[in-house]
């Protein structure tokens, strides 16, 4: 690791962290999506992470749809409704998500915090020299 290895770990972890808070408030967007059975229900998008090359940082790997069966609610009165009044329902659950949300606000939290910390801690020692 570089001198400056900890920022760039740091940072690819608030990018790693905000890659994963935009694919949760793309979930929490369409909790409320609705779709014909039938038909492919919106599902939720999870973030995959890998190291980046070295072991030094993370990058995001890809995007998966999660694959838990959608729920079917009866709403006959719905547009969408087949002919047994049923339609489907998202694949977001709203716990699941506002969790996974408060981590990865506290991953970036922390991430963020790291760099500022790395940064004022050069900076100090590059003000001893000058003394």
């Amino acid at each position: 690791m570089g001198a400056f290895g900890v920022i760039g770990i740091a940072r690819s972890g608030v990018s790693a962290a905000n890659s994963w808070m935009n694919a949760i408030s793309h979930n929490l967007a369409n909790v409320n999506t609705r779709t014909r059975v039938g038909e492919e229900p919106f599902r939720a998008q999870r973030v995959v992470l890998q190291a980046e090359q070295g072991g030094e940082g993370a990058v995001v790997a890809g995007v998966v749809r999660d694959g838990r069966p959608a729920k079917l609610a009866f709403d006959p009165d719905d547009p969408l409704a087949d002919e047994n009044g049923l339609v489907q329902l998202s694949g977001v659950d709203m716990a699941t998500e506002m969790a996974d949300m408060i981590i990865a606000t506290r991953h970036y939290q922390v991430n963020l915090r790291v760099v500022t910390a790395a940064e004022e801690s050069y900076k100090a020692a590059l003000q001893i020299g000058r003394r």
